[in-house]
């Protein structure tokens, strides 16, 4: 028994594109990549059925981005209060020990 041949992403993408805008027929394509029409079928649906997805990811990329953002000025937030409490700490101590306490 053969041993299954497997596919790059990018070289599906180029065999879909090329059946979808009419540059080559999926029987040139078949012929010329030695791939059986079902092959071709099942890319082309896969690729038509996940399409959306492309666009629905930026959106997801930006918000990620915002939430990022809000978290790295919340640490920055809070660096600056614990830094401020330890001041506050350091005079404190100091105080009462200068008190003798």
């Amino acid at each position: 028994m053969g041993k299954r041949r497997t596919f790059e992403p990018e070289f599906k993408a180029r065999v879909v594109l090329d059946v979808l805008t009419g540059v080559k027929s999926a029987a040139e394509l078949c012929r010329e990549h030695r791939l059986k029409p079902q092959l071709i079928s099942r890319w082309k649906r896969e690729f038509v059925e996940q399409a959306p997805e492309i666009f629905a990811t930026k959106r997801s990329k930006s918000k990620e981005r915002e939430r990022i953002a809000e978290l790295e000025r919340m640490v920055g937030r809070l660096t600056m209060e614990l830094e401020l409490s330890k001041k506050a700490s350091g005079i404190l101590n100091s105080l009462s020990t200068r008190n003798g306490r």
